[in-house]
């Protein structure tokens, strides 16, 4: 890590490793700023993610369907979250998971914990406001993201008592950041919850995508565990957007798509304090996520018409109503189906029969029994990656 490359304020916050990496130094990061912050260029894409995130609780309030809301938002959520951190799965070995008690491998298991620690956590957000924000609970998500890691080296939750750094050729003399040395992780966590709770100054100088923006690179610049803080990191992001009170727009596929914008601009935000850089990003994230929220509502729509056209169903047919649901669950077992539609076996099975003989749903495994069922048109739209119409 180059002192050239830190501002002063920066270089003054620096203190030495423990031994066995005496030689270098850590940064303290600074508590996160409570006064009005300078955004300069990124100005105006904030005022645009602020209206886009009124847009969204608009939307939320008004559409007849549940996909604004949907199960396979978070799930690609947890997707590019863990992508970004090298863990990879697929949406489709996700959903399918969840329709199979069977062995999981553990990346599809890891990305799992991530949906479901979101699916949890979310409705508690909202009903708890920014009080949802402690040490606990930080401790709590990295318990809930990493516990399908076998390779985790240290007990799940515990702050590092190791040294870390970021970037560089795998030796700390190359570089590029040393988070916060271990003996001073927990008061600079006790910092930025202070700040998550929005009971400052700050809640009244900077709006929330600026506090967005300020809180995220505070955390990866603590750097608490020894891995994982990533995914903890971007799993606060949607808390933050649902304890107050709006729609929480999942922005980890933006950043996969644009993952050396997202380092740089952490890189500034750490090193230098340009906060603008980091919160610039994230208001770009969040218009570009609702923009593909609406297009994928309307790519999801055309396809729905052109469904209705492969067969006149009766209007209580239980084929025509899974094709309602069908996008929230593109992939789907008999019984998922005949619990989501609230039939008996073989009237979901039915259902399937007919969606399987005009090509809206194929079957996967090649069972006899459990099988599993894929909208394979739906799964396409869903599963693109950001930004690709």
């Amino acid at each position: 890590m180059h002192r050239d490359n830190l501002t002063e304020i920066i270089r003054k916050q620096l203190r030495r490793l423990p031994a066995p990496y005496a030689a270098h130094y850590g940064v303290v990061p600074p508590p996160p700023p409570e006064t009005a912050i300078k955004l300069g260029s990124a100005g105006a894409a904030v005022e645009a993610a602020e209206r886009a995130l009124v847009e969204a609780d608009v939307l939320a309030r008004e559409i007849t369907d549940a996909f604004l809301l949907s199960r396979v938002l978070s799930r690609s959520e947890a997707v590019s979250s863990s992508a970004i951190e090298g863990t990879n799965s697929t949406l489709a070995e996700l959903l399918s998971s969840e329709e199979d008690d069977g062995p999981l491998p553990a990346p599809t298991g890891q990305v799992r914990d991530y949906a479901l620690a979101l699916e949890s956590l979310l409705p508690r957000a909202n009903q708890r406001r920014t009080q949802i924000f402690s040490l606990s609970l930080i401790r709590k998500l990295h318990k809930q993201v990493m516990k399908s890691n076998p390779d985790y080296p240290d007990r799940l939750g515990r702050l590092r008592k190791a040294v870390v750094w970021i970037g560089g050729s795998g030796d700390i003399s190359t570089s590029t950041y040393n988070p916060t040395p271990p003996n001073a992780i927990e008061a600079c966590l006790v910092q930025h919850v202070d700040y998550l709770r929005a009971e400052g100054m700050h809640a009244l100088t900077q709006g929330l995508i600026t506090r967005m923006g300020i809180a995220h690179a505070h955390f990866e610049a603590i750097h608490p565990f020894r891995d994982g803080n990533g995914r903890v990191g971007r799993l606060l992001l949607p808390l933050m957007m649902a304890a107050e009170h709006h729609v929480p727009l999942y922005l980890s596929p933006y950043i996969e798509t644009n993952k050396e914008d997202y380092y740089a601009a952490l890189r500034s935000a750490q090193q230098r304090l340009n906060w603008s850089a980091i919160v610039g990003f994230l208001a770009e994230a969040v218009v570009a996520t609702l923009a593909e929220i609406k297009q994928m509502r309307t790519d999801l729509a055309a396809m729905s018409t052109t469904w209705h056209t492969r067969r006149r169903f009766r209007a209580d047919a239980a084929a025509l109503r899974a094709m309602k649901v069908l996008p929230e669950y593109p992939v789907v077992t008999i019984r998922r189906l005949e619990s989501l539609l609230d039939v008996s076996f073989p009237a979901a099975a039915a259902a399937v029969k007919e969606l399987v003989e005009i090509g809206i749903l194929t079957e996967r495994t090649g069972y006899k029994r459990n099988r599993v069922f894929v909208a394979e048109e739906a799964l396409a739209i869903l599963n693109r990656p950001l930004g690709r119409r």
